[in-house]
């Protein structure tokens, strides 16, 4: 993956439009001295070098009644199947992250279930089908912090 030299003013932007990407651009212009068409420009590049990726609405799941997140650990029954277990994964929308992982797990995903009886039959009825060993779950009681990588960290290239 490419590193991008980012300067100043790219992560004073940065730092803005993340915490609030409905955040008006003259508003980061004055923030940044500069005007708007410079902060719509480098919006524009950090953008097409995949620095950002997009911006959405988020959606809260306990609001629409998904009050259950579990993340599970899947041991897959053959090694070569990650590509179709993925494709399968695509088709739950319950699951709504997966990652390769190296340690125990082969893959680990995150779901939200209406409930634990729910959570059970996504476990039962959509994951156990998709050839798997076993499977492995752990609830969430909350989620204490969620935040994207701070911007202050970044030093040089990324």
């Amino acid at each position: 993956m490419a590193h991008h030299q980012l300067d100043a003013l790219d992560k004073k932007i940065l730092n803005m439009i993340a915490n609030d990407a409905r955040v008006p651009f003259l508003e980061v212009a004055r923030a940044c001295n500069v005007s708007g068409a410079a902060i719509h420009q480098r919006v524009q590049k950090l953008t097409a070098i995949g620095v950002l990726k997009g911006s959405q609405f988020i959606v809260d799941p306990e609001s629409v009644g998904f009050e259950t997140c579990a993340y599970i650990g899947l041991y897959l029954k053959d090694p070569s199947s990650f590509e179709d277990v993925t494709e399968a994964l695509k088709k739950i929308p319950e699951v709504v992250e997966c990652h390769y992982t190296t340690g125990q797990y082969d893959m680990f995903i995150k779901i939200y279930a209406r409930n634990n009886h729910h959570l059970l039959s996504v476990i039962h009825d959509k994951l156990q089908t998709l050839g798997l060993a076993r499977t492995e779950t752990l609830i969430s009681f909350n989620e204490a912090i969620k935040r994207q990588l701070p911007v202050e960290t970044i030093t040089g290239g990324i």
